[in-house]
């Protein structure tokens, strides 16, 4: 088959022990899954069933880049999350079924334009500009079920610059990884090297150039990354 330019790269996240890499179909996230993180952003704010929203495939940033700060933004945050790797399709899968279909588990931050998520907020507009921008989803090696079993109970923690910013556990999250999984897939046929950002906990807050950024899950190790400038006009 010919192109008119050549294909981009496949999007691709490391496994951890191992020289063979997990190729990215999709992102999803989970939007408030912690009551503390829903709080913090709206104190009259209530318990409700997972809600989603995406990131492109390319988004995905390896552990221990550099990346640089967005444009467009004056208030650019971290949110520390477990990402979940799904290693076979299914549609409307029931909950007992829904671990079935995980190849394993991995440490993500949800890089966040904030400004223009609260704008976007306020005008009843969709997410994307303050989510879905390049570099937006560090993420660290994935670690196989077969290698850790499933995630249900681990620290959760984050620090910018040594100093901890977020810390929970990831059995507080509202809706669990299976009920995560199973309600996503109701909503589209999920397939092999989808990735699931399954949302954050309380203590996001904003980063700036030259911050050092460490992430990590009891289990799965850490993602790490580093703020820099902003990036300039390509040549």
């Amino acid at each position: 088959m010919q192109y008119v330019f050549p294909p981009a790269a496949q999007p691709a996240v490391a496994i951890a022990e191992s020289d063979v890499r997990f190729p990215v179909r999709r992102i999803f996230c989970v939007g408030r899954n912690y009551e503390s993180h829903a709080r913090e952003m709206d104190p009259s704010a209530k318990r409700e069933a997972p809600f989603f929203f995406t990131k492109p495939a390319d988004a995905v940033v390896a552990s221990g880049s550099m990346i640089p700060y967005p444009s467009r933004t004056k208030d650019f945050h971290h949110e520390i999350e477990l990402v979940v790797a799904i290693r076979s399709a299914g549609r409307d899968i029931p909950v007992q079924e829904a671990n079935d279909h995980i190849f394993g588990y991995a440490v993500g931050i949800d890089l966040t334009r904030r400004d223009l998520q609260s704008e976007a907020r306020k005008q009843g507009r969709p997410w994307d500009l303050s989510k879905g921008f390049d570099h937006s989803a560090p993420i660290g090696a994935i670690r196989p079920v077969a290698a850790v079993g499933h995630v249900t109970r681990a620290a959760i923690w984050l620090k910018v610059n040594g100093t901890v910013r977020q810390q929970a556990n990831v059995s507080e999250m509202i809706s669990n990884v299976p009920e995560v999984v199973a309600e996503l897939s109701t909503l589209w046929e999920l397939r092999p090297g989808d990735l699931i950002y399954t949302g954050t906990p309380a203590g996001v807050g904003p980063l700036q150039p030259g911050d050092s950024v460490e992430g990590g899950i009891d289990g799965l190790g850490t993602v790490a990354i580093t703020i820099g400038p902003p990036a300039g006009r390509p040549a």
